[in-house]
């Protein structure tokens, strides 16, 4: 009877330990944030990724009335900055700004010592820039099923520029060489910028370019859009079909998407806050405004959609990847 008593005195104390840890963890994330947000952006400063997480970052600044940070760790193919979030207390105080190269980076770089998947839960997708395909107008070619059948009847690969390995246009190019059965030669250069110059030089043939670049070319018929490479078509150029469509290839799918996560570990509630905060500030007009000023066409996908949208990018393109014999560098 005795022993009886004292397992009874044993589980209540277990259970009460419990409650209260429970009841502390709930107050903590009841009261989330009580101190400054940092979002880490493992590139640097200027670029595309950092621009869009210091919009959504200055909104939620004003939502919480606290700091946010936005701090740029570049290095190793945004290796560096992703480490650092991965390996970073799992309260919510630390974000990662995310696109492609999340999913992409452990198939080619050495060493990366992170996983998109097994590291990280997501907090919210914002949505996606579609590349399109270029051409210099005076190509005969005015579509992607004609592009196609150059690249079949060349007796060497025809070229496409783009901004380096591991990048939506190097991908949007790799897919469409795998789907459609074709060789194309990647002619890499550092920057989209760049790149471009040597497409409205006629030094390569095409690109499959970020739409917010490529737009002003094309409606000065400096540049011929022939297909974008989302799955659905781009709203400022309604007329330019997919790729998917247009060269009948199901399942075609490339653009560089963005969003927020965290560490693994971060509670629930916390998650679920920052993802209902971000999608209030992607449906203000100044932000959607501003987001698609770049060529943003708005997706937002909540924690557990965005999740499951990372690990399928991590395993397709280490499957393509590997497939295309590339191997991290």
């Amino acid at each position: 009877m005795r022993n009886l008593t004292i397992n009874r005195l044993f589980g209540l104390s277990a259970s009460l330990s419990v409650l209260l840890m429970a009841t502390s963890a709930l107050a903590q994330t009841s009261h989330y944030p009580t101190k400054p947000i940092k979002i880490i952006v493992p590139f640097t400063a200027g670029g595309v990724v950092d621009t869009i997480t210091r919009i959504i970052g200055g909104k939620l600044a004003t939502e919480y009335g606290q700091s946010v940070i936005v701090e740029n760790r570049p290095g190793a193919g945004g290796s560096i900055g992703t480490e650092y979030v991965a390996r970073s207390k799992p309260d919510g105080y630390t974000l990662l700004s995310v696109s492609p190269g999340h999913a992409v980076a452990p198939s080619i770089i050495k060493h990366v010592a992170w996983s998109p998947v097994k590291d990280f839960r997501a907090v919210e997708e914002f949505g996606i820039v579609p590349n399109v395909f270029v051409v210099k107008p005076d190509l005969p070619v005015k579509n992607m099923p004609e592009l196609i059948a150059m690249a079949r009847a060349s007796s060497k690969p025809l070229t496409y520029a783009t901004a380096g390995i591991g990048t939506s246009n190097h991908l949007s190019g790799l897919l469409l060489a795998q789907m459609a059965h074709v060789k194309l030669e990647q002619v890499p250069y550092r920057g989209q910028p760049n790149a471009l110059n040597d497409v409205l030089a006629g030094r390569v043939t095409t690109m499959p370019l970020t739409i917010a670049l490529a737009g002003p070319y094309i409606k000065a018929g400096k540049l011929r859009g022939l297909a974008v490479t989302t799955a659905t078509r781009a709203t400022e150029f309604p007329n330019i079909p997919t790729v998917a469509e247009s060269a009948n290839l199901p399942g075609y799918a490339v653009g560089t998407w963005f969003g927020f996560v965290a560490p693994k570990k971060v509670p629930d509630a916390i998650v679920q806050k920052l993802s209902a905060d971000i999608v209030k500030i992607l449906a203000m007009p100044d932000v959607k405004k501003q987001l698609a000023g770049i060529g943003m066409e708005m997706a937002p996908e909540n924690p557990q959609q965005f999740d499951v949208f990372i690990a399928s990018e991590y395993s397709k393109w280490g499957r393509i990847l590997k497939q295309a014999g590339v191997t991290p560098q």
